[in-house]
């Protein structure tokens, strides 16, 4: 019996000290932002450095945006010879002023550093954050403002786009900070009118956001801001609140920032951008489930339990206060955030994870609105729910020591402790939910949610070596002892990370190609998978190449989960 009462005692300590925290946040702005920043960066640092470029989207934006720093061709993107014109060029500007700087600044072998092009997505992903604290605090106070950016912080989905050198953390920086604008634009007539200054600020940042989304990922911001406003206009039946965001000199100053690269690559490609953008990428993407990602209506409300966990978790049990606070100016304007748009996502054919990702802040806020005022549903059976809390750290890290195990063949023991911790935490938030209340729960499952994410990003899949078969090509060509190796040619394995870390001249090419390659001179290399052996050989023989076998390695192909074998081939030199 005492030891059950020191058990208590201890978990009770333990929220306190968790409670502690945001008691300290909530002092100011600069605490709260202090205290969001340590969090973001605990949970978005693990796995940055560690974990090679990733396939395939990652390792093509890298390669796209290495090719314009190796041409100085700022204008076109491309992928090798291939045009790359499904997103504007937002992100890859981002990403080459980062390796611009660091190879000014002397950093080694900046063009193959993934994490140098990474640093746009988590500079984005600590400023969505940041921002989702702004924005609430827009609609409720600074304590729920702080506990809605602490959902964002250790949001999962916002956990897995921050580590991919790519558009999504970026754009949903813009989309937090133009519908944070537009929420003061829209809100002031019911509280005090905002003075001309700031009026002016806010129609600033609204805009300026606006126009650094469509730079970065086209019209989907617009459709986000679009489709809110339009929600708001029809449900007040008034259109007044918009002038507050000065449309005039706002399109001006959207048209200043985006125009000019639009005609440069218009000037440069012709209509062939629209053609693969509109054309190709979106309506494609809106009438066909395009890469193999169709997926019928009601896929994201499935994914949302997991994705935006920790604090989907509570998703149900504010839903009723939401509900019946949905004519209030500042809940109509986070569902007009919210629904329009997710049920046009989940009436587009081609749906990915991410695509949702700029709807979060909007549910993290409605829900720290509900914890805040303490009107969470009492019901039973709703309240269970928050087991969510405790299976997924114990999922995850079964499945993570189990990838150790089969693909890493490893016991992985620095994650044990992690992941140990990590259930622990969710299974107190869960237990003790009734007993301790949402705020103490909720705090608890970040903790989890932290602690989970630096064991399986920053332990457990940088030592699965396996899943990136090109970082170990890429380290036998420098190990090679060629004083200049020339690029390889590849044979069954053709992913975008070779191209990025072997060099943009990698061919990926067929049998007959891998030996024409190697019968041009020494240090040549050809990468082969192991189904395409045989025929290389035969060619290689026909052609009268000389060439000797090297290293061969079992991998897996992260893109499509097959099993391979990657046999390495070096050129003698002429016969």
């Amino acid at each position: 019996m005492v030891v059950a009462v020191d058990n208590k005692e201890r978990s009770r300590a333990s929220a306190r000290s968790l409670t502690t925290i945001v008691d300290f946040a909530v002092g100011s702005h600069a605490r709260a932002a202090a205290v969001l920043l340590v969090v973001a960066l605990l949970g978005f640092l693990p796995g940055f450095f560690s974990i090679p470029p990733i396939d395939r989207d990652e390792a093509r934006f890298a390669q796209a945006t290495k090719q314009m720093v190796e041409s100085g061709d700022y204008i076109d993107i491309r992928f090798q010879d291939e045009v790359r014109y499904k997103k504007p060029v937002g992100i890859y500007w981002l990403q080459a002023g980062v390796v611009k700087t660091a190879s000014a600044l002397g950093f080694p072998h900046a063009l193959t550093t993934i994490w140098l092009y990474r640093i746009p997505s988590l500079i984005g992903a600590i400023a969505a954050v940041l921002l989702t604290y702004w924005a609430a605090l827009a609609f409720v106070s600074r304590r729920a403002a702080v506990l809605a950016g602490l959902m964002m912080a250790s949001c999962v989905l916002l956990g897995v786009e921050r580590l991919i050198a790519k558009t999504d953390a970026t754009l949903l920086m813009t989309v937090v900070a133009a519908m944070g604008a537009m929420a003061r634009a829209y809100l002031w007539q019911r509280r005090e009118r905002l003075d001309a200054s700031s009026a002016w600020t806010t129609a600033a940042v609204f805009w300026t956001a606006l126009a650094a989304g469509v730079l970065l990922k086209g019209p989907l911001i617009a459709m986000v801001v679009g489709f809110a406003a339009v929600a708001l206009i029809v449900a007040d039946r008034s259109a007044r609140w918009v002038l507050s965001l000065k449309p005039l000199a706002g399109i001006a100053w959207l048209a200043i920032l985006v125009l000019p690269w639009f005609l440069a690559i218009i000037g440069r490609a012709g209509d062939a951008f629209f053609a693969e953008s509109v054309g190709g990428d979106l309506f494609g993407k809106v009438l066909a489930g395009q890469e193999s990602h169709g997926a019928p209506p009601g896929y994201y409300f499935i994914l949302f339990w997991v994705t935006f966990w920790p604090g989907a978790t509570l998703a149900a049990l504010a839903t009723p206060a939401v509900w019946r606070a949905r004519h209030e100016p500042a809940i109509k304007f986070l569902l007009a955030w919210l629904v329009p748009s997710w049920l046009v996502l989940e009436l587009v054919m081609t749906k990915l994870p991410h695509y949702v990702l700029p709807l979060y802040p909007a549910i993290a806020i409605l829900i720290a609105g509900v914890i805040d005022a303490r009107a969470l549903s009492r019901k039973p059976f709703l309240a269970r729910g928050t087991i969510w809390w405790f299976v997924v750290p114990l999922v995850a890290g079964v499945a993570g020591i189990g990838a150790l195990a089969v693909i890493g063949r490893q016991f992985g023991l620095l994650a044990w402790p992690l992941l140990g911790a990590a259930v622990v935490m969710g299974f107190l938030a869960w237990w003790l939910y009734q007993a301790d209340g949402a705020e103490h729960g909720l705090l608890r499952a970040v903790a989890a949610a932290i602690l989970t994410a630096i064991a399986l990003f920053g332990v457990i899949v940088p030592s699965l070596g396996q899943l990136f078969p090109s970082a170990t090509l890429a380290r036998i060509l420098r190990e090679s002892g060629c004083a200049h190796p020339q690029a390889a040619a590849a044979v069954g394995y053709q992913e975008p990370s070779l191209v990025f870390l072997a060099g943009t001249s990698t061919r990926l090419t067929d049998t007959l190609g891998a030996a024409d390659f190697l019968r041009g001179g020494e240090c040549r290399f050809a990468f082969i998978e192991a189904r395409e052996e045989r025929s290389f050989a035969q060619r290689a023989e026909a052609l009268g190449v000389r060439y000797s076998a090297g290293p061969r390695f079992d991998a897996i192909n992260i893109s499509n989960g097959r099993p391979i074998t990657i046999a390495v081939f070096r050129s003698i030199g002429s016969p």
